[in-house]
């Protein structure tokens, strides 16, 4: 088991910045691969950011990409969202989640752990 907390969620104006964390658990940590996904109201959870376990390789939805840096620091059982010049389509419940899958995978069936996620919202 893997337990997931997320935090550094809040309130934001467009063009600002936030860094989420996610603090993991549980069973080995550095041998997951890990991903961050976002909900927002009404709407599916779809993915924003992936990465290996050992933090060499990512990826990146396409509405995300160049603004949001996913990374992971095994020493501190942490990964986290940098999230740049942030836009009012941003806001949505983030989640982080961890999988054991092999390869990186934007699939949310392949992620086995999940976090209680947190509020993200970004004002115009």
């Amino acid at each position: 088991q893997v337990q997931l907390v997320e935090s550094g969620g809040g309130l934001v104006q467009a063009g600002g910045s936030q860094r989420l964390s996610c603090a993991a658990s549980g069973r080995t940590f550095s041998t997951y691969n890990m991903g961050w996904f976002r909900q927002a109201p009404g709407k599916e959870r779809d993915f924003v950011a992936a990465i290996s376990w050992n933090g060499g390789d990512t990826y990146y939805a396409d509405s995300v990409k160049g603004r949001f840096t996913i990374s992971k620091d095994n020493a501190k059982d942490t990964v986290y969202l940098q999230m740049n010049s942030l836009k009012p389509e941003d806001t949505a419940v983030y989640y982080c989640a961890a999988t054991g899958f092999l390869k990186l995978t934007m699939e949310k069936r392949a992620y086995e752990y999940w976090g209680q996620g947190t509020q993200v919202t970004v004002s115009s």
